[in-house]
């Protein structure tokens, strides 16, 4: 197969270029300074015999300088350099040395104290944006694509294109977040949001929020404006608001040059026929038509004049490649569906390979950033680029967000959803940003989690979702005030208090409250019957159990120490009804457990009955997408309500979105289900084991 465009010389680069090497600024082919460079680094590494320790330096060493180079290339250069000063690698190079054991030196006494110097981070840990190269330098090799017939294609940019492109964006950084519209966002892109807003906020450029809009069929008015919304509530500002269906004229315009120049053709295989041929790798019997029979053809698929399902239009690629998707990519296809956004105007529809690419040139994104299982079609998107003489955006590719215990594939989150496996896309179990947010987690708490994580691209890790969680008490932990609810009350009668009577006590907001500063305390009532956590009593005490027992005593947090002096039970004489107790009015008792509670307030008030929502993980698995049935492995118990939970009095004013630490109980958020008659408290994490581990 000949491909005559695609010779090691088929592009004039800046600022000149031969057969070979992309030239550098002072003439020297990139490929040549590399070979200097590492010649004179593996000489030194072997003259001061620490070859083996230093390898990984070396490497490094030579990314730093060149990072626009193929690591694959520089790989290959470093080893032929070792064979060429080396030789053939021996067994003897393989056997360990063994390490010398050190002498112990005397002791010496030294009173001095040492203060061990923290470990500085590294560039990449400040600013993880330091790894791309700036928008000037997009005239450098940093992609090679191969092909069966032996020519290369040396992805690059000419001088020409680069200064076009530079003279409209006055070399700013411009990135894109590319959604496609045909579902709720889940926290993978909160990472990618991160990504490419991030990246252009730090080079002082823009990001453009484009809608992937390609297939009508899996599209709605109601996933775009989702989209928007939850763009803004995670903190970033798009520069553009764009549609890949704005750009379908010069999408089509540009189809019919590339089946002009003899790149494209009109194809009539089945879907299953497609997929036979290339797993085959042959060609299509329409592969060598003539190009003025597919000009015709294509016109009469955009006229809807061809049935749907019976023509193509395909990318002339590579059907021997050893990357399956460089064998004749579907350009367009049929579909007599309206567009949400573009209307009825056109019944052919491109693909995201044929559309992604052209729309990041015309755009003059700077950045193309994916996840890694894109990286495959990174050849696609530079042939088709370079098929057309259009401007090349540097591409990158990074290691997807997996977390645990969850699925974030958007078919099986629609299936969740559409069967009713989960209350909706917001449900707070779902890992989507909807359900995250009405779950209580902020912006700022998943922005810090993401960044914590880096954007490598070591795509095999599962993020254990307590991380997550870490992220989000560091938050709450600041920012949401203390109060108290009971979710399973027991009644406790003080019998030494008169019935009726009722105190105000201080509690506190916060736990660094000064005693001067009134608005960081809330008044509690305190009366002669108040309720706890029925698992803050036992009939039998223990040695490891601070809660309330038969003869003992408890501090009731913010008010008074009670001593359990009888216990009513019910006729089966296991069931607790009600405790009875003294309360300790001089405060000299000093017990050691310490418990949350809610006292009925005024006589004729009724206590503020709440409804709470406590979520677990909503898969049994930590990997549950990795299953054959992967919906037997729901958990069911991820979701549980207590629909009669006591609360104090202040927290009748809590409007939708307020958090709360419930104390000793976790996180907890005011949920839109509220309503004026009942409050609605989400769970959105519980609190660190601060009160031990059992029953305490």
């Amino acid at each position: 197969m000949n491909y005559p465009f695609y010779t090691t010389s088929s592009c004039q680069y800046y600022p000149s270029w031969d057969e070979n090497h992309l030239r550098m600024k002072e003439g020297k082919p990139v490929h040549t300074l590399l070979k200097y460079f590492i010649s004179f680094l593996v000489a030194l590494c072997i003259a001061l015999l620490f070859l083996s320790r230093w390898m990984g330096d070396l490497f490094a060493n030579v990314r730093k300088r060149h990072p626009w180079a193929d690591p694959k290339i520089v790989k290959q250069l470093i080893d032929a350099k070792l064979y060429e000063l080396l030789g053939e690698r021996t067994a003897a190079d393989n056997e360990k040395v063994p390490k010398k054991k050190k002498e112990k030196p005397a002791k010496v006494e030294d009173k001095s104290i040492v203060v061990s110097a923290p470990e500085q981070p590294s560039e990449e840990e400040i600013n993880p944006f330091s790894i791309f190269p700036k928008p000037e330098e997009n005239f450098k090799v940093h992609t090679e694509v191969f092909f069966s017939d032996g020519s290369v294609l040396r992805c690059c940019n000419t001088k020409e294109l680069l200064e076009k492109h530079l003279k409209v964006t006055g070399g700013k950084v411009l990135t894109r977040f590319p959604p496609e519209p045909n579902g709720y966002l889940h926290i993978g892109h909160a990472k990618a949001m991160f990504v490419d807003f991030g990246l252009a906020k730090e080079r002082g450029g823009s990001c453009y929020l484009r809608y992937d809009d390609t297939n009508p069929e899996a599209e709605k008015k109601e996933y775009i404006d989702h989209i928007e919304e939850i763009v803004k509530w995670m903190g970033w500002e798009p520069f553009k608001i764009t549609y890949t269906s704005d750009y379908f004229q010069d999408l089509y315009e540009l189809a019919v040059e590339l089946i002009r120049r003899g790149h494209a053709y009109v194809d009539h295989q089945t879907p299953d026929e497609i997929k036979e041929y290339r797993e085959k790798k042959m060609n299509s019997p329409w592969r060598d038509r003539p190009i003025a029979e597919s000009l015709k053809l294509f016109e009469d698929m955009r006229r809807g004049l061809i049935e749907e399902g019976k023509a193509t239009l395909r990318m002339r690629q590579d059907m021997q490649s050893d990357n399956f998707n460089m064998y004749d990519l579907i350009a367009y296809r049929i579909k007599f569906t309206p567009h949400p956004h573009a209307g009825d105007k056109w019944c052919i529809y491109p693909s995201y390979d044929y559309a992604h690419c052209i729309v990041d040139s015309l755009e003059n994104v700077t950045h193309s950033l994916c996840t890694l299982e894109f990286e495959t079609r990174r050849a696609s998107y530079y042939w088709l680029l370079h098929a057309l003489g259009l401007y090349q955006p540097y591409v990158w590719e990074y290691s997807r967000l997996n977390i645990s215990n969850t699925v974030m594939s958007k078919r099986k989150l629609n299936r969740l959803v559409t069967e009713k496996w989960v209350d909706g896309w917001d449900d707070p179990r779902l890992m989507t940003l909807a359900g995250l947010r009405r779950r209580g987690l902020t912006c700022t708490a998943i922005n810090a989690f993401v960044r914590g994580i880096g954007i490598t691209r070591s795509d095999c890790s599962l993020i254990r979702v307590d991380r997550l969680e870490y992220h989000v008490r560091e938050e709450l932990n600041k920012t949401a005030s203390r109060t108290m609810v009971v979710l399973h009350p027991l009644k406790v009668v003080i019998t030494n208090l008169e019935a009726g009577t009722t105190m105000d006590l201080d509690a506190r907001k916060w736990p660094d409250a000064q005693a001067d500063d009134d608005s960081a305390f809330y008044k509690v009532p305190f009366s002669n019957v108040v309720y706890i956590e029925q698992s803050d009593f036992r009939m039998k005490d223990s040695k490891d159990y601070y809660g309330l027992a038969p003869g003992k005593s408890v501090l009731l947090r913010y008010a008074f120490p009670i001593k359990c002096t009888d216990v009513i039970l019910a006729d089966d004489k296991e069931t607790v009804l009600e405790i009875r107790a003294e309360y300790d009015p001089s405060k000299k008792t000093k017990p050691k457990g310490v418990l949350h509670w809610v006292a009925e307030p005024s006589p004729g008030v009724d206590l503020l009955k709440v409804e709470v929502r406590l979520f677990e993980k909503l898969f049994l698995s930590e990997n549950p997408a990795e299953l054959d049935d992967w919906l037997a492995d729901l958990n069911p118990q991820s979701k549980l309500v207590i629909p009669n939970a006591y609360a104090v009095p202040t927290l009748r004013n809590a409007t939708v979105g307020d958090s709360f630490q419930f104390e000793r109980l976790g996180y907890f958020v005011v949920d839109k289900d509220s309503s004026p008659d009942k409050l609605v408290f989400n769970r959105t994490v519980t609190l660190r084991d601060s009160y031990g581990k059992g029953a305490k």
